[in-house]
């Protein structure tokens, strides 16, 4: 399969190599598109150094730090603009293991959406203080109730998608970001019958970098699966 693997960044300079390092190792023939949202640390000047190693490599750059959510919505746009059977998203902190990918995408042979799950078996996450690990466990409990969706990680940002599913969701229709974009996305592809699976994998919470989480993303998750509930309820999604 074509493969396109799309990882957003904001201030990853100290990241960032190591990433694409890593990618290409597994296999010279994926694509890794960076997306950048005008990092004041370098970072897309850092991958512009490392495109004359790397063939396979994009980097799109927007003026400003517009979300998550419009970060991915343009990268899965670019990918089926350019014919890509296998949409892979990951962090660019290394807290998503690019060991990982290959085993994703193989998936894709027989499902629609793989979710690299930190609670399908167990909980699978590092260095996290036991407050922010009740906060994620509680919120994809909160959001499998409230939605109905039968995925244990429905918040995680670690996925491959085939380009098939990607093609019909409605992109100019999702609006969310952070958390709350990855749960829309997962019951948007529900809804639409997708063949879900939820591969376990190892979340390391990043070393190096700052956390892009904020309480505004929080709250917009918290929101988000009541009006995903009542659009299921009136069947406009």
């Amino acid at each position: 399969m074509k493969t396109l693997i799309i990882s957003p960044t904001y201030n990853e300079v100290k990241n960032i190599q190591s990433l694409v390092e890593q990618i290409f190792k597994l296999d010279p023939s994926y694509h890794l598109l960076i997306i950048d949202d005008n990092s004041p640390d370098g970072t897309a000047g850092k991958v512009k150094e490392l495109k004359s190693d790397f063939d396979n490599l994009y980097l799109e750059e927007r003026p400003n730090k517009a979300g998550l959510g419009t970060a991915y919505k343009f990268g899965f746009n670019w990918a089926l603009k350019n014919g890509y059977d296998a949409v892979v998203q990951m962090d660019a902190d290394l807290s998503h293991d690019p060991n990982d990918v290959p085993r994703l995408i193989s998936q894709l042979k027989h499902h629609d959406l793989i979710i690299g799950s930190r609670y399908v078996q167990g909980v699978s996450v590092v260095n996290w203080p036991i407050r922010r690990l009740i906060l994620s466990y509680g919120a994809n409990i909160y959001s499998s109730f409230i939605t109905g969706m039968p995925i244990n990680d429905g918040t995680g940002g670690f996925k491959a998608w085939s380009s098939s599913i990607l093609q019909k969701i409605e992109l100019k229709k999702v609006k969310s970001q952070g958390y709350s974009f990855q749960i829309e996305m997962n019951f948007r592809a529900w809804r639409l019958g997708a063949r879900i699976k939820e591969e376990p994998i190892i979340f390391v919470d990043r070393t190096i970098g700052q956390s892009k989480m904020s309480k505004t993303i929080m709250y917009e998750a918290i929101w988000m699966v009541w009006r995903l509930r009542i659009w299921k309820i009136f069947g406009w999604i």
